[in-house]
């Protein structure tokens, strides 16, 4: 008797995991005090301890896992929520939040993946390879390391290579997914930080401006976006924040205001924000988010710098450092032991706010 035809797995399958139809958006979160690491699911409200790791100087996402680094390695967390971009349509799924492990390493400059591999770059400017497909199953199998990677900026895996920025010559090395030399981008990047990934591209900063690195058909290529303006080193862009696969970036401009970079028509705008705690932006046709020295959360029109809502927010500045995370609809932002939802269309209304207690230090948000 013939076996029974195997039954055909449904498109988008993935093992162990339940598919939504809509994100399934969680943040991360480490208290500065106590060091536990929690999980907030903002669907439900539901709260996850994950654990404790104390001093936790920084943190970075890839929308699923994120990465605290602390005592000299980074500790991964599987925050149990991601999609999937198949270009025209997306898959999102949610699972169980779980610790996964940690990998040595001083410092933190960045974590980027793709679905073959993810690079986790460090301040001595070394990046460590681990295998995506075995980070998805709960453990962590490190591939290969790369030692010559610009110590404020970070790799980043793009079309079926790695992209690192190296600090001497200041240049982008195109290499394969274990390291080897490729190609490098003709345009130079003099002393590279910080990297975003858009849909348009992959954006370094460069000392002279921004890098915006292309790929079609193989073919990788690199377009120089200068400052508008001289800038001296305090006020060029060092860091990008923005809503992840979105084309507007934003950066710190020093103390005197905030950077908009807008990749569609490669632009920057000033936004005098004065001296800025935490910035982000929310897309085309989108705000550029501030949090300033005083507590207030602002709105500015990203293409003039005109500011558009403005709302006292923190309830003790000077505590811990916000962070602004940001999603199709709403925007995030730490406050103590406190989250608070903003509508960002909606002249930064709160729309929740969670309460957690403790002091929150470092937020990142997945499942976007």
């Amino acid at each position: 008797m013939p076996d029974p035809p195997a039954e055909e797995l449904p498109h988008g399958y993935v093992e162990g995991a339940e598919e939504a139809a809509e994100a399934q958006s969680r943040l991360v979160l480490s208290d500065v005090d106590s060091g536990v690491v929690r999980v907030l699911d903002l669907i439900t409200g539901g709260v996850t301890d994950v654990g404790r790791t104390s001093g936790v100087e920084e943190s970075a996402g890839d929308g699923r896992f994120a990465y605290l680094a602390a005592d000299g390695k980074v500790r991964i967390v599987d925050s149990g929520t991601w999609m999937v971009d198949h270009g025209d349509h997306v898959h999102y799924y949610r699972a169980a939040v779980r610790e996964v492990g940690a990998i040595p390493g001083p410092g933190l400059t960045g974590a980027h993946s793709d679905v073959a591999v993810v690079a986790v770059s460090f301040g001595d400017g070394r990046a460590s390879l681990l295998d995506r497909a075995e980070l998805d199953a709960g453990t962590i199998a490190e591939t290969g390391t790369i030692e010559d990677v610009a110590r404020e900026a970070s790799v980043v895996p793009y079309d079926g290579h790695l992209l690192v920025p190296v600090e001497q010559p200041g240049q982008v090395h195109v290499r394969s997914r274990s390291g080897q030399p490729v190609t490098t981008i003709d345009q130079p990047c003099p002393s590279p930080a910080g990297a975003a990934v858009t849909r348009r591209g992959v954006v370094f900063g460069c000392a002279d401006g921004a890098l915006l690195v292309t790929s079609e058909g193989g073919t990788f290529s690199g377009a120089k976006i200068p400052y508008p303006r001289p800038v001296s080193d305090a006020e060029r862009a060092r860091e990008f924040d923005h809503r992840p696969g979105s084309d507007v970036l934003a950066a710190k401009a020093g103390e005197t205001g905030a950077w908009s970079l807008d990749i569609a028509h490669r632009a920057w705008t000033f936004v005098a924000t004065g001296p800025a705690l935490a910035v982000s932006a929310v897309g085309a046709g989108g705000p550029l988010l501030a949090v300033t020295a005083d507590g207030a959360l602002h709105a500015f029109d990203g293409g003039t710098g005109r500011e558009t809502a403005a709302i006292p927010l923190l309830s003790a500045p000077g505590g811990a450092a916000p962070t602004i995370e940001v999603d199709t609809t709403r925007a995030y932002v730490n406050d103590a032991g406190v989250v608070h939802e903003i509508d960002y269309n909606d002249s930064l209304r709160r729309a929740r706010t969670f309460e957690l207690g403790g002091r929150i230090a470092h937020m990142v948000e997945t499942g976007r």
